[in-house]
């Protein structure tokens, strides 16, 4: 199985560097089956049975870009110096994991001020990554970070414009309610009170689970055969009250629909030891590509994706690598918007 064989051709101007608007306006490409048709994400609700249950990832994304000054004492006196840090993950010794630069420019010890009330310290440095230790911690540091931090937009966004005030919004799900992702669940973008009332009023049933979304999701795969790929860890839980829902609706007859793949990866997790879902708490690396046996995933609601990435590879387990191969050559004719801001796809296996 090669890198190459999940390649496309995705012109540029489809990559979506802000949201539809109202959420729900985005465009949907329903695959049922080997069948293709254009939709929009209001029609959710119409394409759902009741019975069915969507399960969605309520990680929260923190404001993970900081920019702040460090300062030195020198024979000239005092010395300045800019310094640019993005949050990839708390640690379990209270530091915090941070891209900084430019890291150079940091000795261990040494404090980095990013506002009045926030600050941090560099306590290590390991395989290029800082390890910062903040002046605060809990709300008092949540609270602090939602001053100054920026959201942390994906490369292929940030490359074309920086984040701005729109983006604490827009880059955050409805439902978000636990911090600590650095990456948004994008899938989830889509949905606002208005649609989730008329699944709910369709008896579509809901299960909130939690897989805080890391940096490490945008690295590209740099081997040839990507079955010696190696996946990034994310922390995440599914709660007892969550696995019990998902198992009464396997149960039921009805079908479970992960939003997005990041509450994919984290139910097929929780699946492994027994093969059924149950409650689950720690990190994954679980890596999802063709040959995949599915546990508890029946179909899925996901953005559309890089090429050769590790997200393409996932949807081509649960659909069929050419059948993957056939939407994406469809949406891409058809100027589907790509990427964390842009349109969705309801992918159905068993048409």
């Amino acid at each position: 199985m090669k890198l190459s064989d999940f390649d496309f051709d995705l012109p540029e101007d489809l990559i979506a560097t802000r949201p539809a608007s109202p959420r729900s306006s985005a465009r949907l490409l329903l695959a049922l089956g080997d069948t293709i048709s254009d939709r929009v994400v209001s029609n959710l609700p119409g394409l759902l049975r009741p019975g069915d249950r969507l399960v969605l990832n309520d990680t929260k994304v923190i404001p993970a870009r900081l920019s702040g000054l460090r300062h030195r004492d020198s024979l000239q006196g005092a010395v300045s110096a800019r310094i640019e840090a993005t949050l990839l993950e708390p640690r379990a010794d209270g530091c915090w994991s941070a891209l900084i630069k430019p890291l150079k420019k940091l000795r261990v010890g040494e404090e980095i001020v990013f506002s009045e009330s926030l600050s941090a310290r560099l306590e290590a440095v390991e395989e290029g990554q800082g390890h910062l230790r903040f002046n605060l911690k809990g709300e008092d540091f949540d609270a602090a970070l939602a001053q100054a931090g920026a959201m942390p937009l994906p490369p292929y966004i940030a490359a074309r414009r920086p984040a701005d005030a729109r983006d604490k919004q827009d880059y955050q799900t409805v439902w978000a309610r636990e911090s600590g992702a650095v990456a948004a669940p994008t899938a989830s973008l889509h949905f606002d009170e208005a649609l989730l009332a008329a699944l709910e009023a369709r008896g579509v049933a809901f299960s909130h689970v939690t897989l805080h979304v890391g940096a490490g999701t945008f690295l590209p795969v740099k081997v040839e055969d990507v079955t010696t790929h190696r996946m990034h860890a994310e922390w995440g839980r599914v709660s007892p009250q969550a696995a019990a829902e998902i198992a009464a609706t396997k149960a039921a007859g009805g079908r479970v629909i992960p939003v997005g793949t990041t509450a994919l990866r984290l139910i097929e997790s929780a699946a492994q030891a027994t093969g059924r879902i149950a409650p689950w708490e720690g990190e994954t690396d679980i890596f999802i590509y063709p040959g995949f046996t599915f546990r508890v995933t029946d179909a899925l609601m996901t953005n559309f994706h890089l090429p050769k990435s590790t997200l393409m590879m996932l949807v081509s387990a649960l659909m069929g690598r050419d059948r993957v191969m056939r939407l994406y050559d469809h949406a891409v004719r058809e100027r589907y918007r790509f990427f964390s801001y842009g349109d969705a796809s309801l992918l159905i296996p068993d048409g």
